[in-house]
């Protein structure tokens, strides 16, 4: 079994989600939230801002930290045993632009019930569930701070 690390971000901006369509030579077909590999000499924070980055072309920063997801699959010579970390993170506009290199021909932020049903992975619905508490939160405290200030 070979063991391997991803990092990805779930990018939020006004309350929508990021998220790509990927279509490998028609092999495989569906939307899923950016994320990639750990290179030599990377952390995984600065894999995730360079991975979204890069599948998505958005200026994202990271809020927080919000979990693990792990799953297996067979690879061409092994199973492999993936771990993705995963970022809360923030963009400042809805721009965003899909990686053709990586197979990816669509991107777009929607609402979390429409993310919902598009992602294609049960793992990446949890993680975009745990992000949007998260967003709410930080959100609902902010606006508490700003009505104590005014007080």
């Amino acid at each position: 079994m070979i063991d391997a690390v991803s990092c990805g971000g779930v990018v939020i901006h006004k309350g929508k989600v990021l998220l790509l369509y990927k279509n490998q030579n028609g092999r495989y077909l569906g939307w899923v939230l950016p994320k990639g590999t750990v290179e030599k000499g990377e952390t995984n924070r600065q894999t995730a801002l360079r991975e979204v980055k890069e599948e998505t072309d958005a200026d994202a920063e990271i809020v927080k930290y919000i979990g693990k997801t792990q799953y297996t699959f067979k690879g061409t010579d092994d199973i492999v045993s993936k771990t993705v970390h995963w970022y809360l993170m923030s963009a400042e506009s809805f721009y965003c632009s899909p990686q053709a290199e990586e197979f990816f021909v669509d991107a777009g932020f929607y609402k979390q019930h429409e993310a919902y049903y598009l992602l294609k992975f049960h793992d990446e619905k949890q993680i975009m569930k745990r992000a949007f508490e998260e967003y709410f939160n930080l959100e609902e405290s902010q606006s508490t701070e700003e009505k104590e200030d005014e007080e």
